[in-house]
């Protein structure tokens, strides 16, 4: 993946190659971690980047039921408070959330590419303390806006907490995930190595 996206020729290839620009760079904090470090909450927070990808598969699976108005694919358990999204699980890998994101965004990425207009309406569901109350629908664009700002946002949270568990950062991180050649970045490497 190059370090930025590249020029975009309408709004629609642009709104999906953000939105896969920032899963890949949320995906790309996780690189090198075992399990145990992917549950680490490295920051005064509770999140650790093995919840906030497990947070984030979730969150996109939502929004996609919404754009269908199926019923919730992934739903919490009873047991499972909301601070539990964010967290990996001891039973939960991190390469189980890592397929359960990519699994999200395939299937995102199906039903957008499946939608002709951008515009079409999406129901917002009612109660919900964050909505506004007036609001009762949103469109297509909206919902994907919203999965850039959301998987931006949590990919911020995951570049703090990476560089305080091992000091990597998303450069050096991308560049070794990638293994690029480019003389600009060294490519980062376990402390072991």
């Amino acid at each position: 993946m190059p370090r930025v996206v590249p020029p975009v020729a309408d709004e629609r290839t642009g709104l999906t190659a953000y939105l896969a620009h920032q899963r890949r760079a949320l995906r790309v904090t996780a690189y090198g971690l075992t399990d145990e470090q992917a549950r680490m909450a490295a920051s005064a927070s509770e999140l650790s980047i093995g919840g906030l990808i497990k947070h984030a598969a979730r969150c996109e699976s939502f929004w996609t039921d919404l754009i269908l108005q199926q019923p919730r694919r992934t739903q919490r358990d009873a047991n499972e408070s909301a601070a539990d999204e964010f967290r990996l699980a001891p039973d939960e890998t991190l390469a189980d959330v890592l397929a359960a994101y990519e699994e999200a965004a395939e299937r995102t990425d199906a039903v957008i590419a499946a939608i002709p207009d951008l515009g079409q309406p999406v129901p917002v569901p009612p109660g919900a303390p964050w909505i506004p109350a007036e609001v009762r629908e949103w469109s297509v664009r909206w919902v994907l806006l919203h999965l850039i700002e959301e998987t931006s946002r949590h990919g911020g949270h995951a570049d703090v907490i990476r560089e305080s568990l091992d000091g990597a950062t998303f450069d050096p991180l991308l560049a070794a995930a990638e293994a690029w050649a480019d003389p600009w970045v060294t490519p980062w490497k376990p402390a072991s190595q």
